[in-house]
């Protein structure tokens, strides 16, 4: 028998993320309750031209725009009016899970990303779905045209088999031609999908990266402890897959062709203080933006307080770390 615990814990700590080495902490310029959010839930962040953009997952009809003038933000609500939605090939069991928790949460469509490319085109993915819709800056949104080979081979490759941790962000190449999806959790993963003539489809393969098992909060987690790993959000800046990991409370660049951890970076000193806190035991971040100038973070709280009291989704402004985002460990 205590042969068996042994294995069991050599097992656990095997599938655990082990760092080499402290990463640098990022640290916050300011920050920026929202308002105007008919569902809360800030679940991702876009940054089209000069205007932040950002979705709600209780939101199917609208997305908004955020005035960034003031130190509280304003969201104006934009009507997009989602066609039916397709046939992605997830199984009936989660899509009648989606289905049902829209009665009560509000939010068929669970939209968790959003991503511009240079034409102004805005890319929504649909959690609940397993799908991307498509908002051009002017006419009316469709759901892009994606090969259910995507699904399958995520699904083959052990994603999007849990209902509520199927695609939690996505980005999109300038030229809007190349995609990436972030599976959440159980197993997380990253795909790509390039536009061939009307259907998005993988290049020889869409799977880049598919791993489970467990990583240990930061230590400045009340009561830190092994957790999922987990994408919550995807940046494509430079050329580099920047993945938002909030279980983790960080911020990694990525090879975008192969998914290979270069670097990454914390934010654990900034939003794990006092005043800052959620009453989670898990991160809620899920909205980020890396620019040259540093990153937007934006949380989704639920509607749930944090320790000072606020309730209001909140955006940070981190300081780009030491040497830029390019820079070597």
């Amino acid at each position: 028998m205590r042969f068996g615990w042994a294995l069991a814990g050599a097992l656990l700590l095997g599938s655990m993320t082990v760092s080499a080495e402290p990463v640098q902490e990022l640290r916050v310029l300011s920050e920026h309750p929202v308002e105007g959010m008919r569902g809360g839930n800030l679940s991702g962040l876009a940054m089209c031209g000069n205007e932040l953009w950002t979705v709600s997952d209780r939101d199917d009809d609208q997305i908004y725009r955020l005035d960034t003038r003031d130190p509280v933000w304003q969201a104006t609500a934009v009507r997009i009016d989602p066609p039916p939605v397709p046939d992605s090939g997830l199984p009936w069991g989660i899509k009648s899970r989606t289905w049902a928790a829209s009665f009560v949460r509000g939010g068929d469509l669970d939209f968790e990303g959003i991503t511009c490319d240079s034409a102004g085109n805005r890319y929504i993915v649909s959690e609940g779905h397993a799908a991307v819709l498509q908002v051009p800056p002017q006419g009316p949104s469709s759901w892009l045209k994606i090969s259910p080979m995507m699904v399958r081979e995520a699904r083959a490759s052990g994603m999007l088999l849990q209902f509520n941790a199927i695609f939690e962000g996505l980005a999109i190449n300038p030229a809007g031609d190349q995609m990436w999806l972030a599976a959440e959790r159980q197993n997380r993963g990253l795909l790509l999908i390039k536009r061939q003539q009307t259907v998005w489809d993988c290049d020889g393969r869409c799977v880049l990266l598919s791993e489970g098992g467990m990583e240990m909060q930061p230590p400045q987690f009340p009561k830190a402890r092994p957790v999922n790993r987990d994408f919550s959000d995807l940046s494509l800046f430079n050329g580099k897959l920047f993945t938002l990991e909030r279980n983790a409370y960080q911020i990694c660049r990525r090879d975008p062709q192969t998914a290979k951890v270069e670097r990454c970076w914390s934010y654990a000193d900034e939003l794990l203080q006092g005043n800052r806190r959620y009453a989670q035991n898990f991160g809620l971040e899920e909205a980020l933006v890396i620019d040259a100038d540093g990153a937007w973070i934006g949380v989704d709280n639920n509607f749930g307080p944090r320790a000072d009291g606020e309730v209001r989704p909140i955006v940070w402004r981190f300081a780009a770390p030491e040497g830029g985002w390019s820079a070597k460990p």
